[in-house]
């Protein structure tokens, strides 16, 4: 008689232990997968402002402004007539 209390017993703290120990790694788990997320959340909202500023400078680019300044700064082109100085310095 003893020995099958004392065999539930310690059946039923083995099973505690086994319930315990599995939501301990359940809960660890769990942690990661939230931190994961978290930071996929952050990539994925950088990547939407990125997103964002390529739309605004493709529409930029479209502009007259944009082609004038280009065309000034990167390949030196002007207006007929227009005079241009350069300042060397003293």
């Amino acid at each position: 008689m003893k020995n099958k209390k004392l065999y539930k017993r310690l059946f039923i703290v083995l099973i505690a232990l086994y319930v315990v120990f599995t939501l301990i790694n359940q809960q660890k788990a769990l942690n990661q997968y939230t931190k994961t997320s978290k930071e996929l959340v952050e990539k994925i909202n950088e990547q939407k402002t990125h997103k964002e500023e390529l739309s605004k400078r493709k529409n930029d680019a479209d502009s007259l402004e944009f082609i004038e300044q280009t065309a000034r700064e990167k390949l030196d082109m002007y207006y007929p007539n227009e005079r241009v100085y350069i300042d060397n310095g003293m």
